[in-house]
Parts: C-alpha cells; structure tokens; sequence
C-alpha cells in the first residue's frame, strides 16, 4: 500500500479517514496539550465531546477531577480549568480527569471505534512522527479546529507531524496538506501568537497555558493513543522494543 498523510481539521472531516487510516489529533490551545500533560504524570484521562458527557463518564469514576473551559460551558462546576499548566503543577495524580473542550475533545470522541487514534501536540510531535512512519501506511493529521477556523498553532503542529512523515516516504494525499506544510513546517512555536486561541488566553488571563505550551516544545518521548475512551501512555520501553521487533499490536501500557 502507498504510503500517504493527509491534513484535515474539524469534527465531521473524521468520517473520512475511518477506513484505513490511522487518525491524530491536535488541541494545542488546548486539550491535547492538557490531556497529554496528565497522561505524562500517570493520571488517567477520559476526554468527553460534552458538559453533559462528562457529568456521565464522572459519575463512573471514583473522585474525579472535572476540567473544562468555564467560560464555555456555565451549566457545569469545574474544579479546574482545560489547562495544562494547571495539570502539571497539581499533585493529586490518583484522581482520574475527565476534560471536556470547546472543540479538542469534540474531535476525539468523533474518532471513537476506529482502529488507531492518536494525540499530538507540540510536547510530542517528533516521536510521534516517528512511531507513525514505521507503523502506518496511511496517516491523518486532524486538527481540532474552533468555530470554524482552523487554527494556526494546530496547522504548526499538523504541519511538522506531516513534514516528518513526507521525509520518511508519506505522500501528501491532499492539496490543502501540501499547501499547510509548506507554509508552516520550519515555523517556529512562536509563530502562532496572533492566533484566535491566544487572543482568548489574553481575554481570559490564562496566558499561563501560553507559557507553558510555548516552553514545553518536543519534551516528552511516548506516544500518546485513545483506548476504550481512555488516553493511554506507550511506555518508552515499550516503544523501544516495537522500534526492534516491528511491533506487536498488543502491549504493555502505562495504567
């Protein structure tokens, strides 16, 4: 099979890759970024596309804790915001976190039931460029997308995981994939700061997320997957070993 990545963005462009495809998704600003950044201290996190959602998914889980945009979603108490910086500095990683966005976690339950689903966001781009070139003959890079828009730290971020896979043999499978790598694969992090996504952080003084997205740029080494509505964390052993043998599809992961 011809190996292709495409770029896309939006919750309905998933129905087009169900087939065939392994699917990653991209929140930078920010429920991938939050979601791996929980996932990455051994928390457990269950995205819902919903308020309502994530009531549900909390009401099966022993103390959770509930994140979401506050500003978006008034009919919900959240202990804490969609935030990554706040994630990382909480201590509290036994309690499981059920996070609900604007858009991000809309596009991850959209993908729910295909094979293989990924998250990306600038902590990870790299090693998961690499995973999915040894692994998956046809790739699609989803970026979240917010009213509409698809915004310019995912269309960085979409970009560098396709730039990685076009070097490695991945044919762009779409005009709009070639035009959004070759505008935006040597941009550097900064280079989405008039983004929409900023703008709100600066309306809502929670620029903090800015920080840190911006000071956490290809640090973490695992890959991140959605299984049974859960993110799980491949252990760098684990992605080691798959780098040796080829990969069994069935591995040990991180709890």
């Amino acid at each position: 099979m011809p190996k292709s990545v495409v770029i896309d963005y939006l919750p309905e462009s998933v129905q087009r890759y169900r087939t065939g495809w392994a699917i990653v998704i991209v929140d930078v600003i920010r429920a991938t970024t939050t979601a791996i950044t929980a996932a990455a201290t051994g928390r457990r996190c269950f995205p819902a596309p919903t308020p309502e959602a994530a009531m549900a998914i909390a009401r099966r889980l022993t103390n959770p804790l509930l994140a979401g945009d506050s500003t978006t979603a008034a009919q919900v108490v959240f202990e804490m915001e969609n935030s990554p910086a706040q994630v990382a500095n909480r201590s509290d990683t036994h309690r499981p976190l059920v996070l609900v966005s604007s858009s991000g976690t809309k596009v991850i339950h959209a993908a729910a039931g295909c094979d293989d689903v990924y998250l990306g966001c600038f902590r990870n781009h790299s090693v998961l460029a690499s995973y999915l070139a040894r692994r998956h003959a046809r790739v699609a890079v989803i970026g979240a997308g917010n009213k509409g828009e698809f915004r310019e730290e995912d269309q960085i971020c979409c970009a560098w995981i396709a730039a990685a896979l076009i070097g490695r043999g991945h044919r762009p499978a779409s005009p709009q994939t070639v035009d959004i790598v070759g505008r935006w694969r040597d941009a550097p992090p900064g280079a989405c700061l008039g983004s929409r996504s900023v703008d709100f952080l600066r309306r809502t003084s929670q620029l903090r997320d800015l920080d840190f997205i911006l000071a956490h740029i290809d640090d973490r080494r695992e890959v991140f997957e959605m299984r049974d509505g859960e993110v799980k964390m491949i252990r760098r052993n684990v992605l080691a070993f798959r780098n040796r043998k080829g990969g069994p599809r069935v591995t040990q992961h991180a709890a």
